[in-house]
């Protein structure tokens, strides 16, 4: 073994002793949030943003480590925390009382652990770290390209940094630092928050639909002023009829085809909710919510 690779597993040896690696499942007691190590970092705001959220942990002295290459066990203990997880299923790989397996059991269940070969003390690459991710986000984005690797589709996505200048774009094989990792999560927590409130304004506005006299009743979600939500009628002659934020609206049910809705962030653009009604009167709904594949 080298002594960057007896360094790397010294260094996880102890991060999991003082809780970094530790999750909500350990009973260590995690330290307050301070700036020590990463005060300078390109990925503060994430890493604090993850302590914040308690997907992420510091040491005792308040330390991160950001430019220590992550672990599997490391990362899945986030992803779990980062999905709230609870139900368990059997990792026999790890013995009782085992820092992670808790955090394991629970992505096992999940699916996380799909094609994925259990070592908490290994340091992940960028392919290992996005197969994680996809396995983690399929109940909310679905499968990825199939054109791409895991690295090359997460990189498209815009979640992972591609590769240096002068080297292939998507190298698979490239370290994933804990300020990488910090990053990525941080990505996976703000979707996860979008999708939830696209799901909440389209069920609010799904409940207002109503069909009366030959007429489709409703009103579109006031929101919040972080996105933009939009109710698309298509009409007969394939014109459009549409209505935003907080308006009401009432349509013959003779003069349209279908009807969309969409929840958009005001910022990025990104779709929180996407819903389709293919067969007016009818108000059976189809998710189209935008997924990884693309």
């Amino acid at each position: 073994m080298n002594k960057r690779a007896m360094m790397s597993c010294l260094l996880a040896s102890v991060l999991a002793m003082t809780g970094v690696t530790g999750v909500v499942d350990s009973p260590t007691v995690q330290a307050k949030a301070s700036e020590k190590d990463y005060a300078s970092h390109t990925a503060k705001a994430a890493i604090d943003f993850g302590v914040q959220k308690k997907y992420l942990w510091l040491d005792s002295k308040g330390n991160f480590y950001p430019n220590s290459q992550i672990t599997q066990g490391q990362f899945i203990a986030s992803l779990v925390a980062v999905r709230g997880l609870k139900e368990v299923a059997p990792v026999p790989q790890l013995p009782a009382g085992h820092w992670a397996k808790m955090s394991y059991e629970k992505a096992q269940k999940a699916g996380i652990l799909d094609n994925v070969k259990i070592d908490p003390n290994r340091l992940l690459t960028k392919e290992e770290t996005a197969l994680l991710v996809f396995n983690t986000w399929k109940p909310y984005r679905g499968e990825k390209s199939p054109n791409l690797t895991n690295t090359g589709a997460l990189v498209t996505w815009g979640w992972m940094k591609p590769a240096p200048n002068g080297q292939p774009k998507f190298r698979e094989d490239l370290p994933v630092l804990r300020s990488d990792a910090a990053e990525i999560l941080q990505f996976m927590w703000q979707d996860k928050w979008e999708l939830e409130q696209g799901r909440k304004y389209a069920d609010e506005f799904h409940k207002s639909l109503k069909v009366v006299n030959g007429k489709i009743t409703g009103k579109v979600p006031k929101g919040d002023g972080n996105f933009l939500i939009r109710a698309m009628f298509i009409t007969i002659g394939d014109g459009r009829n549409g209505f935003l934020n907080n308006e009401s609206f009432s349509v013959p049910v003779s003069s349209v085809k279908s009807l969309s809705f969409q929840v958009t962030n005001s910022k990025d653009s990104g779709i929180a909710g996407g819903y389709w009604y293919p067969k007016l009167p009818k108000l059976d709904r189809e998710n189209r919510t935008q997924k990884f594949y693309r």
